[in-house]
């Protein structure tokens, strides 16, 4: 029975994808739709032309929000699988060798091990302790050589561990090799200053902490670094030319854009720009530790990643003894409304790092709207289904 039918859903899924989106996004994509939806950079006309201002004023933002000085080095992609996808393909030959670690997520493991199985890179998988943390000496201590990248992410989605990037950063600049970092769970919610940090490559969701919609992202490129484009074709520049534009960002965004879509993203990078990326994240933090407080005490269940009182993103992972992930997800659904997501998450190796792979996890995630409210609906929702078992 579905109790909860005609009651507003509690919301704690924002890992996967954010919502609601603030106000101003919807607004930003309704007047890009209704008044400028041309083809920006294909023409000279009024409508083309204000297209075109849409792209450059968001990607000027995002270069606000991550520390980066020309925005043309952002380059606009449908989600952070096809900015890992560009920068992994895009940059690795036969020969090479990368580092990556256990905790990724299969947007960077799959095209890592196509790379090994079609094209010869050898890959390295860093081991990573049951709370989602790697020893950074463990990347020098494998780096070779031949090594041309290491890649991480800058917090895992399962766990909500954040790995030490600007150590990371340091042993990829002393090796000669490239840093990739996937801020898929990052971006928005901690500040990333790509300079600062010493990033090579950031790949980022619009849809998710940026508080944009679906099918919107990006990747930034170091202005050093020459990737190879996934996609090829018409750009609106050099038309006369048979190979595809040296200049950025038209090197790397051939085809039609999503207007629309990074009107909204520009809506929403601003307005994660008003409230603070590390204010946003800190509210998000206390989230979590208001409920990890309550489900520490049930019985039967196990929280996974960083322990109480330690840094980690707004993710909340657990277990439940003796009952499927994918069930306890559903009677939250069914029966209290709750929307959050179980299984595998599509990072098998991190499953293997918190000893989950039978069953997987019950992932609970918080944005920047969710409520004291809302994660204690959820915990005595929790109690009351251990408590059914």
């Amino acid at each position: 029975m579905n109790r909860n039918a005609d009651k507003p859903v509690i919301y704690l899924d924002h890992a996967a994808t954010s919502w609601p989106k603030p106000a101003a996004v919807l607004e930003a994509m309704h007047h890009s739709m209704l008044e400028e939806a041309a083809n920006p950079g294909r023409g000279g006309h009024r409508m083309a032309v204000s297209a075109g201002r849409v792209l450059m004023r968001t990607r000027m933002e995002l270069g606000r929000l991550f520390g980066v000085s020309n925005p043309n080095d952002i380059v606009f992609m449908p989600n952070t699988t096809a900015a890992l996808n560009q920068a992994i393909k895009g940059l690795l030959r036969s020969g090479d060798h990368v580092i990556a670690t256990m905790i990724e997520h299969n947007s960077v493991r799959r095209p890592l091990e196509y790379m090994r199985r079609e094209h010869g890179v050898q890959v390295d998988y860093v081991q990573a302790d049951e709370f989602g943390m790697i020893n950074p000496s463990e990347i020098a201590a494998l780096c070779r050589p031949n090594t041309r990248m290491i890649v991480c992410n800058h917090s895992s989605n399962l766990l909500g561990s954040i790995l030490p990037v600007a150590d990371i950063a340091e042993i990829a600049k002393s090796r000669g090799a490239v840093l990739l970092v996937d801020a898929a769970q990052s971006a928005g919610v901690m500040d990333i200053h790509v300079e600062h940090l010493g990033i090579d490559m950031l790949a980022f969701p619009g849809h998710k902490g940026l508080l944009g919609p679906q099918g919107t992202g990006g990747l930034y490129i170091h202005p050093s670094i020459d990737l190879i484009p996934l996609i090829h074709g018409g750009t609106g520049s050099q038309s006369e030319e048979a190979d595809q534009p040296s200049i950025r960002p038209d090197r790397y965004e051939a085809g039609t854009p999503n207007t629309v879509g990074i009107a909204g993203l520009g809506a929403g990078v601003r307005h994660v720009l008003q409230e603070g990326p590390a204010v946003i994240g800190r509210r998000e933090w206390e989230l979590t530790q208001l409920l990890m407080g309550r489900l520490s005490s049930v019985s039967g269940l196990r929280l996974l990643g960083p322990k109480l009182g330690e840094p980690r993103t707004g993710i909340v992972s657990f277990t439940v003894e003796s009952m499927d992930s994918a069930k306890v997800a559903f009677r939250l659904d069914r029966e209290y409304g709750i929307a959050v997501r179980a299984g595998y998450h599509c990072t098998p190796l991190a499953h293997r790092v918190s000893n989950t792979t039978d069953g997987g996890a019950v992932r609970s995630s918080v944005g920047c709207d969710t409520t004291e409210a809302d994660t204690e609906a959820l915990a005595n929702a929790i109690v009351e289904i251990v408590g059914s078992v």
